[in-house]
């Protein structure tokens, strides 16, 4: 065979194109710490969902907000509606907002705010960090839990002490990675059926995560350690409906409480309003939203509760980089209703609970 060069670094990160150190997560812990007023707010709010998927809560879980956040300014604003909002509810209904920083995508596309806050492909993480950190402490110190998908293992280590409810979406319940996260989570956390509509992807996440796993990650000092957990009992079913349609009928309810108590589940499930529950048409979460409350009204507790992707203003725009051409308060992924349905669809549900 004829000699070659090749040497033992030939082989590695061929397909790199940079490696950039990040901040550790204790550090940005100590430059963004939690307050009093900010751990009050998540101590409670973990401690009240739990008791609404205890069934010690008559409360109906509720958590709204953009479908992505892209402007931390108009984030707080809807935060500060929206907490105002739910003081006026909070005997009916427990509110949560929607805090999503992470976005999963079928193929390309904007990953959200962490991964690029500029909104220009220059992955200025370690901003992105800094800036969901700083909006999630902030919201909490208003007094208003918050909500978000948890869509790699690193990025926990950075904001889930600040989180009250944990998501695991629709793309990745089924991975194993997800799972065991899930387990070693401090807060209660949702897993979404499978893009196809499959209710046992996400049964089956909920039963892994409940046991202990071991597996590697990293600690609070950004070294990689093996992460032994005791597992999440808290977990949640959330319907989002799959390429064939919806999945928030009574004979879906029916299907997924008798499938989870088979495998010794707690029923409990959260309907996204949005998604293909709606067909990603932000007119019809209203529909779902209103279908469901009568399946709750009517006795049906294992309905836990509803989601709505919701921001100041309805429908959706197109990224761009130069924020001075971008609507205030409009959604950059998907198309969301605006505040004043939002007000009169969480008015309407506290009236119909009563």
């Amino acid at each position: 065979m004829p000699a070659t060069n090749a040497t033992a670094t030939s082989t590695s990160n061929l397909r790199i194109r940079s490696l950039e150190p990040l901040v550790p997560p204790a550090r940005l812990c100590a430059l963004l710490p939690l307050d009093d007023a900010a751990l009050r707010t998540i101590v409670e709010g973990r401690r009240a969902a739990e008791g609404v998927l205890a069934g010690a809560d008559p409360r109906l879980l509720v958590v709204v907000g953009p479908c992505s956040i892209h402007d931390p300014d108009a984030a707080r604003e809807y935060a500060s509606r929206l907490h105002a909002l739910a003081g006026r509810v909070s005997d009916r209904l427990l509110v949560v907002m929607r805090v999503y920083f992470e976005k999963p995508r079928t193929t390309v596309g904007w990953k959200g705010l962490i991964n690029d806050p500029h909104l220009d492909d220059s992955f200025d993480v370690g901003t992105g960090l800094r800036l969901a950190r700083a909006l999630l402490i902030e919201i909490a110190r208003m007094g208003l839990p918050t909500a978000t998908e948890f869509l790699e293992p690193i990025t926990p280590q950075y904001i889930a002490d600040t989180i009250v409810l944990g998501a695991i979406g629709a793309r990745t319940t089924e991975s194993p990675t997800h799972r065991q996260m899930a387990s070693g989570l401090s807060m209660p956390v949702g897993f979404k059926n499978s893009t196809d509509g499959s209710l046992q992807a996400a049964i089956d996440a909920m039963i892994a995560a409940k046991a202990p796993h071991s597996f590697l990650g990293i600690d609070d000092s950004g070294g990689i350690a093996v992460v032994s957990t005791t597992g999440n009992p808290w977990g949640m079913l959330m319907l989002r409906g799959g390429r064939s349609g919806s999945n928030y009928s009574s004979e879906v309810m029916a299907e997924a409480r008798t499938l989870m108590e088979k495998a010794g589940l707690q029923p409990r499930i959260v309907v996204d309003c949005s998604h293909a529950n709606s067909g990603k048409d932000p007119t019809r979460q209203s529909l779902v939203w209103r279908d469901v409350l009568a399946q709750r009204a009517a006795g049906d507790r294992s309905i836990v509760g509803v989601m709505l992707e919701s921001n100041l203003h309805p429908g959706n725009q197109a990224v761009q980089a130069d924020r001075s051409k971008l609507a205030y308060g409009v959604s950059v992924t998907d198309a969301c209703i605006g505040w004043d349905e939002t007000e009169q669809l969480l008015l309407e549900a506290h009236a119909r609970l009563a």
